[in-house]
Formats: structure tokens, C-alpha cells, sequence
């Protein structure tokens, strides 16, 4: 992936993210029920909790990956926390995976690997990593980039620890 394209940026308010991961969890509440959600650290944070809230799910996990080292190239995937075992039988089933995004498909790729039975969603997909996920409610072309919320003020903010 390459540096943001500026012509090509989709800011994301928090108003219209809670609409979409809303949208995402209606999507996929007839594919449950589910025993348990995973998300993917730390962009499914977010979604995974509204969607825990409309599915009534409890059992949350987390899997902690990370990919994008400088907020604007994908390095090197590193897997810095797996799922809790107990959730890895019968390779997944009954368990839901949210992210944020699929991009190129890597990430997501490494956690199908782990639990290849999990229903996959994600609230914006990219062509290349769409075909890695079941569920998703809004697909952006691969050269855009998504400004999430969290990542915003009236510029880009770099994380605290980061700041000078």
C-alpha cells in the first residue's frame, strides 16, 4: 500500500461510522447466532462494540495484529496477541471476526488461518481483501484512503505518544 492519496481521501465522522457498523451488524444478524466476537486490534475496537450491542453478544476477544506501523504504509504483519484457545474449536464456528477495513486481505488472511470457520465482517471493504470477508457494508476503491474518526480533528492527529 502505498502513502495516502489526498484526491482520493473518505473522511469517516463518528456519526457515520455508528450508522455503518449499525448497518453491519443488521447485516449479519441472521447469519448467528454467534458464541462469541473477535475483533481485530485496534480498528475493530470500535465496531466490534456496536455490534456486540445490537447482537446481544457478551464474549468478546481480541486478536492483535499489527500492520500499519506508520499510519500510511502496511509493513510487516505481526501477531502480538492470538485468540484465546477455548474460541479456536471446531475452527471457529459460532465465532464472529469485525475489523474496521480489509484492505489488501493480509490481515484477515492471517486470522482466517486461525479460525476458518468465523464469519468475516468488516464495515468498508477494498476490491483486493473483499474476497476475504463475508459480510461488509460499504466497499471504496483500493487507491482510497479512509480517515476513521479516531484519527481525527480538524487535521490529522498523530497518536500522543508520537507528538513532539
Amino acid at each position: 500500500m502505498a502513502t495516502p492519496n489526498p484526491e482520493k481521501a473518505f473522511p469517516v465522522s463518528w456519526d457515520q461510522f455508528h450508522r455503518d457498523a449499525r448497518a453491519l451488524a443488521w447485516r449479519i444478524s441472521s447469519a448467528g447466532p454467534f458464541r462469541a466476537i473477535v475483533c481485530i486490534t485496534r480498528g475493530g475496537l470500535v465496531p466490534a462494540a456496536i455490534v456486540t450491542r445490537e447482537l446481544g453478544i457478551r464474549m468478546i476477544e481480541t486478536v492483535c495484529i499489527a500492520s500499519y506501523h506508520d499510519y500510511q504504509s502496511q509493513g510487516q504483519l505481526k501477531v502480538i496477541k492470538e485468540v484465546a484457545p477455548h474460541l479456536l474449536t471446531d475452527g471457529g464456528e459460532g465465532i464472529l471476526v469485525v475489523d474496521d477495513l480489509v484492505d489488501t486481505g493480509k490481515t484477515a488472511k492471517v486470522v482466517r488461518e486461525m479460525l476458518p470457520k468465523a464469519h468475516f465482517a468488516t464495515v468498508y471493504a477494498k476490491p483486493q481483501g473483499r474476497p476475504m470477508v463475508d459480510t461488509y457494508v460499504t466497499e471504496v476503491s483500493q487507491d482510497t484512503w479512509i480517515y476513521f474518526p479516531w484519527d481525527m480533528g480538524y487535521t490529522f492527529q498523530p497518536p500522543i505518544r508520537d507528538a513532539g
